[in-house]
């Protein structure tokens, strides 16, 4: 076994020493964790391929406002059972001090900069998978924070979630933290080759206004 593998293993077996993994809260944490970005991926790739919630709405644009509220919600949920879980767990002695507190506040600063950027910058469309919907930007936002970061909306939200277990000196919202970035490498690793044939494909195209 590797140093590499070692240390991990050594983390993980740390940080299990402070908390029960069959708590009720707990699971149903890592459950939503991975449940959202499922869903959203697997209906969006449904409605890309049949258009079927488009037609049972009229418009593609209301059914990726519908999706995008449900989308939402979901995200509401599982911050909640995010939070429930660290409340329901024992708190780490040596990250209860004003000093993490403030990078944990500070990592919530940076989080809610990317998160909100990327949405000011997609647009609600841009943000809750309108492309899966035929709705496409001129072309891929390249603006701050995409200038900066690949996946700014993931990274941010990452960040959140580690600033909200640091602020609360939570082993376990550490360790659904990394539930919550292993998430979201599967999910990019998903979403990116279709997003990027996409755009591929509409910038090949002639330009039909020439």
């Amino acid at each position: 076994m590797r140093v590499p593998e070692i240390a991990d293993l050594c983390v993980m077996t740390w940080l299990l020493g402070y908390m029960d993994p069959s708590d009720p809260c707990f699971v149903a944490a890592v459950f939503t964790i991975i449940f959202n970005p499922l869903f959203w991926n697997v209906v969006a790739r449904w409605e890309q391929k049949t258009r079927k919630l488009s037609q049972a709405m009229g418009s593609p644009y209301l059914a990726c406002y519908v999706l995008g509220g449900v989308i939402l919600l979901l995200n509401i949920l599982r911050s909640h059972c995010f939070t429930q879980a660290m409340l329901s767990q024992p708190r780490m002695d040596s990250l209860d001090s004003p000093m993490a507190r403030l990078v944990g506040l500070l990592l919530l600063g940076v989080g809610g900069v990317l998160v909100l950027s990327s949405f000011f910058a997609l647009g609600f469309t841009g943000t809750f998978l309108g492309d899966y919907f035929g709705i496409l930007k001129e072309s891929r936002v390249t603006t701050f924070p995409f200038s900066i970061l690949d996946n700014p909306m993931y990274w941010g939200s990452t960040a959140n979630y580690l600033g909200w277990a640091v602020v609360h000196a939570s082993p376990a919202g550490l360790l659904l933290t990394a539930v919550v970035a292993l998430t979201y490498v599967v999910a990019i690793l998903y979403e990116e080759p279709f997003t990027a044939e996409i755009y591929r494909r509409k910038t090949s195209q002639p330009d039909k206004r020439s």
